[in-house]
This record gives C-alpha cells, structure tokens and sequence, in this order.
C-alpha cells in the first residue's frame, strides 16, 4: 500500500509563505497525488492534483498562489504556498490513489496531516 508522511507546517501571517512535503512510498509511475486541506470545522476539500498523466490542477482560490511539484521518481510532494490568507487555515493533507486517473476526496491512501495556521 501506498504510505505517505506530511511535514512543513506551522504558523504565517496573512501574505506570507510556508512549504508542506509529503513523502511517499509504495507507489507506482501511474499513481495520481493530491493535496487536501479541512478548515476547522468544515469539510475536507482538494486544493492542488497532479494526475497519474502528468497533469496539473488548482482549486480557483489557490490558482497563482499555491504550486504543487514533486521529483522524479514522486518519493516526494510539494506544496509551496505564497500569498497566505486566513481562509488557507486548515489541516493539509496529501493523498494517493494507484486506481484513478485523477484524485477525489475518494481517494485510497492519506497521509496523517499537518496543520497550518494564517493569521490576519
């Protein structure tokens, strides 16, 4: 099974920037990676994909602001975060699926999350 660790979180300030990495194994060339987040309480919703393809997708409100990357062989997930505001406050996590084209809330695999925290 796919195993995935998140780290990089913490506190920013409202415009500030703050890096999450997840690290994965158990995966293979064609796995689709996500990032997640749940604000508190609310429910959890993806942010940032890459699909087993290669391609790249951002929810709207993060587009310009957040890019998410990962190396070669994907034993690692990136999301940089610039221009931070207090709606980006939440639980991050990264997620994993050997089965899918693209990532859903559905998604097979989770890591355990890391909080991030923007304040105003």
């Amino acid at each position: 099974q796919v195993h995935l660790m998140e780290s990089g979180g913490g506190s920013a300030q409202a415009g500030g920037s703050l890096t999450l990495s997840c690290a994965v194994s158990g995966h293979t060339r064609s796995t689709a990676f996500g990032w997640f987040r749940r604000p508190p309480g609310k429910d959890r919703e993806g942010i940032a994909f890459i699909d087993s393809d290669g391609t790249i997708r951002y929810k709207d409100s993060v587009k310009g602001r957040f890019t998410i990357s990962q190396d070669d062989e994907k034993k690692t997930l990136l999301l940089q975060m610039n221009d931070l505001k207090s709606e980006d406050t939440g639980t991050y996590l990264c997620a994993a699926d050997p089965w899918a084209n693209r990532l859903t809330v559905g998604a097979s695999y989770w890591g355990q999350g890391t909080q991030v925290t923007v304040s105003s």
